[in-house]
């Protein structure tokens, strides 16, 4: 009997630790929803668009020449919007990149709701513009008074230099203002 208990107890405690973290996931989560119902700001990488970077000769009012959603991309940026929609989350604005990802993301989850914002474009291609543009964007989202949730669509190399994380496509991470710093609150799985 006392090996059936051991046995037990070892595989209790093996279930604890293996659930450890999707617990702490799942606060991180519930923390995320409750900071944007009070007027938070969320930085949503785009939804899926096969590949990496854009193809040579990319333009910004050429939709043909960029990288863009997929059939799961459209249908991933419309359930962004229907979850965000079911958490009862008040947008009070979306912005975007001007590449027509981010856009289009930003256009099937919020219909209507979106207006392009240069400061979110992708700095992949020319690093050299990264510090500015970044800091020019932390001085918006500290500046966002709401009211409602602020909402970006942007690129995975912007929110990584806003946050140090790296989010997978369609993952939205959740920042509220402490002093005059940004600070992570959750992440918003895709």
């Amino acid at each position: 009997m006392p090996a059936n208990r051991t046995a037990r107890l070892r595989l209790l405690a093996l279930a604890l630790l293996l659930l450890a973290p999707a617990a702490r996931a799942s606060a991180s989560e519930a923390a995320a929803w409750e900071a944007l119902r009070q007027g938070g700001i969320v930085l949503f990488r785009h939804a899926i668009a096969p590949g990496g970077g854009d193809p040579p000769g990319m333009r910004l009012g050429d939709c043909a020449t960029q990288r863009n959603l997929d059939a799961e991309g459209r249908a991933q940026a419309q359930r962004i919007g229907a979850t965000i929609r079911a958490q009862r989350v008040p947008v009070g604005s979306v912005l975007t990149s001007e590449w027509c990802r981010t856009r289009e993301t930003a256009e099937l989850a919020f219909p209507g709701q979106s207006r392009a914002e240069p400061i979110f474009n992708s700095f992949f291609a020319d690093r050299s513009t990264g510090p500015a543009q970044t800091e020019a964007a932390r001085a918006l989202l500290l500046g966002w008074a709401g009211p409602g949730a602020l909402v970006i669509s942007t690129h995975q190399v912007n929110i990584t230099a806003l946050t140090g994380i790296f989010p997978a496509s369609g993952e939205g991470i959740v920042l509220r203002r402490e002093g005059g710093a940004l600070v992570v609150v959750g992440r918003i799985r895709p």
